[in-house]
């Protein structure tokens, strides 16, 4: 072919080299018109003193090429060490993480061998924010962000990956039941969007039993759209129960940027013995070739991985002996996949792609509307070592400013005062909430004045939190009716 089009690659750690390389040479096997530049990333650049894993100059080929293939990478525990794969998503706007789950009944073991779901997880906030404070001795805090403009986009790309993709149905997943504020948003933001698709059948479901009927029956969905913690660990369920987590890639597409990646780890007590499946990166770079508009190489390297799969050529993770006929290392399995270039499967369903280049994404997100906001009391959170809950109300409640004065004090989201319950545990963490009555707009003076007189009190403040209405609807939850 006469043009190349650039790509970042990464090698990773631990069987990432090993799968990376199997995986260029099946692109390169099928003549992909791709040309590479290099960057390291992971674990050595984590111990070379870069926080997240990352150095400037590999910053600068990502956002030239615009499109990475990643391999799996290692993360240090603890130690302040930034998630690699967290820190891209969100520098380069990769919004969203699409995943599909499918089965390969009778080559791959699955108890769902009519198993076929996308499921497609927002990628750049919720509890992935990794905002969080140990607040005192007891108690650590870890804050959930979800964004209109967040929950827009990725619900709004649901639905338009099932048009494009000529699927009927798009399922969400929240726990609003429980988290009305956050999860409430994004469920909110999926019912009026579904309305601008109305060939498309929407549909609600709380996670929790979500979760069990993807477990137990897959097939009842299409694509399932989730806030991101959730679509982490649901997409891996979703993969092991299709067959394997090593069969899975996956996307994360941005306006500009775009990554490629499997959804497995790095495995590093397999890495150097010849033995990993290089399976989902190969599906992450099958969807990169698609992405890119080279539909026909995509199909030839994906029909030539199936035919590999019928053949009963298999890793060691998949190997059954009822069903396969051989069992090959890494390099051995990409020979085989290179060998069937060009053939197409009997009995999986053979895939055709369209050679279309996808076009950048260009959110189009509502009209943000004037708002009405006013303050009408403040949470102030508290270290106090005594569990007393009665006696801190008590001594709090003497303290006022202006029209704020203590209604209610928490622990752990549990109400524990007044009229609190001696069975009800407590840690050194105390939420203390101070209201304003009636009055509709409390001035932040006066918060601060309230703060100052509890500082000189003694009472350490850890933070606080304004309790504000938005056109007169309470923003903050009720903490048991007070």
């Amino acid at each position: 072919m006469s043009y190349s089009i650039p790509v970042t690659v990464a090698y990773g750690d631990g069987i990432g080299p090993e799968i990376m390389e199997a995986t260029l040479r099946i692109l390169e096997a099928a003549k992909a018109p791709l040309a590479y530049e290099t960057i390291q990333i992971g674990e050595k650049v984590y111990q070379s003193g870069h926080s997240a894993g990352i150095r400037p100059e590999a910053w600068e080929s990502l956002r030239r090429t615009k499109v990475f293939l990643k391999a799996p990478i290692t993360t240090p525990q603890g130690g302040g060490f930034k998630s690699l794969n967290v820190t891209t998503r969100k520098m380069l706007g990769l919004y969203a993480n699409v995943r599909p789950c499918i089965s390969y009944a009778p080559f791959v073991a699955t108890k769902h061998p009519t198993m076929d779901v996308v499921i497609i997880r927002e990628n750049e906030e919720d509890l992935y924010a990794g905002i969080e404070h140990q607040q005192t001795p007891e108690v650590v805090q870890c804050l959930k962000l979800i964004s209109r403009p967040g929950c827009e986009k990725i619900v709004r790309y649901a639905f338009n990956y099932a048009r494009q993709y000529g699927r009927s149905k798009v399922t969400c997943f929240t726990k609003d039941n429980i988290m009305k504020q956050t999860d409430g948003l994004f469920h909110q933001v999926f019912d009026e969007i579904a309305k601008e698709y109305p060939e498309i059948e929407a549909e609600h479901w709380i996670v929790d039993i979500g979760a069990a009927k993807l477990a137990d029956t897959p097939e009842a969905f299409d694509v399932i759209v989730m806030p991101n913690l959730y679509g982490d660990i649901l997409s891996d369920v979703a993969a092991q129960i299709a067959g394997s987590v090593g069969l899975a890639g996956s996307s994360n597409i941005g306006e500009e940027v775009a990554m490629f990646e499997a959804i497995h780890g790095s495995a590093p007590r397999r890495a150097g013995q010849n033995l990993a499946n290089p399976s989902g990166l190969l599906l992450g770079a099958i969807m990169m070739l698609v992405h890119l508009g080279e539909g026909e190489v995509a199909s030839k390297v994906h029909n030539a991985w199936l035919k590999t799969l019928e053949d009963g050529i298999h890793t060691y993770d998949i190997y059954k002996e009822s069903v396969s006929t051989e069992r090959v290392g890494t390099k051995e399995f990409a020979d085989a996949v290179i060998a069937r270039m060009g053939q197409l499967p009997t009995q999986l369903k053979a895939v055709h792609y369209a050679s279309v280049k996808a076009e950048p994404i260009k959110d189009k997100l509502s009209v943000r509307k004037p708002v009405t906001t006013e303050t009408v009391g403040v949470d102030i959170f508290l270290y106090h070592e005594d569990r007393d809950a009665a006696l801190l109300g008590e001594g709090l409640k003497q303290y006022t400013a202006g029209p704020l004065s203590l209604s209610m004090i928490t622990n752990r989201g549990v109400k524990v005062w007044p009229d609190g319950f001696a069975e009800t545990f407590c840690t050194d963490h105390w939420r203390c909430r101070f209201k304003a009555g009636d009055v509709n707009n409390v001035p932040y003076e006066e918060i601060l004045q309230l703060q100052a007189k509890l500082t000189e009190a003694g009472y350490r403040i850890i933070k606080t939190e304004n309790l504000c209405t938005f056109d007169g609807k309470p923003a903050f939850s009720a903490g048991q009716g007070a």
